[in-house]
């Protein structure tokens, strides 16, 4: 099980300054789709070369042009890219496609996907790496968690890991934990306390132990 930390709300030198106060607690850093609509692949390419040793993630929410947006998120240095569950099928074969020449992963986020067992199912069968729940953060203001909706992808997925996403917070976690997802990813519940190494930490141990 890996820790993934989302930034969404910085700039290029606020997220690296936030990356080096946890970076030994996480596995993946992700630029967030705010910090891309503001800064560009520019910042993809700023947080790889500050941290090498870092997975990068591209929340690109891709939903058209497949392979070209994978290409071009690959060329910046992203690790694992997402494509949104709710675009067409051959958007993601491309983006596949394209991942798999270029040694980079794909994350298909299954934000506001109506039917999700049986969408998890088809998109489990087009060769994605990994295949995440995600209660959006205005989900999150009424009070949605994805906790339920991991339960229900993990028993339809077969080949691609599962990751969750969405409120995640120290007190939390131990009931993610217990669904196995292969990745927990955390934005606010780390980013938005006043000592994050301490909180980091503890949710490292947490995911460890998992």
């Amino acid at each position: 099980m890996k820790l993934q930390l989302a930034l969404d709300l910085v700039n290029i030198p606020e997220g690296i300054a936030l990356v080096k106060e946890v970076e030994q607690y996480i596995d993946i850093v992700e630029i967030g789709t705010p910090i891309v609509i503001n800064e560009g692949l520019h910042a993809v390419k700023a947080m790889k070369e500050a941290f090498p040793n870092l997975q990068v993630l591209a929340d690109l929410k891709i939903m058209d042009a497949g392979g070209y947006e994978i290409m071009k998120a690959a060329e910046a240095g992203a690790d694992l890219i997402t494509v949104l569950g709710a675009t067409n099928d051959s958007t993601i074969k491309g983006a596949v496609a394209e991942a798999k020449k270029q040694n980079k992963q794909v994350l298909v986020d299954m934000i506001n996907v109506p039917n999700l067992e049986q969408r998890a199912r088809e998109v489990d069968s087009l060769g994605v790496d990994y295949i995440c729940v995600h209660t959006g953060y205005d989900l999150q203001a009424e009070g949605q968690s994805p906790f339920e909706d991991l339960q229900t992808i993990k028993a339809a997925v077969k080949n691609a890991k599962t990751a969750v996403a969405g409120g995640i917070k120290l007190e939390t976690l131990p009931e993610v934990i217990k669904a196995q997802p292969d990745l927990v990813i955390v934005g606010g519940g780390i980013t938005g306390q006043a000592d994050k190494a301490k909180v980091a930490a503890e949710m490292q141990r947490l995911v460890q132990q998992g």
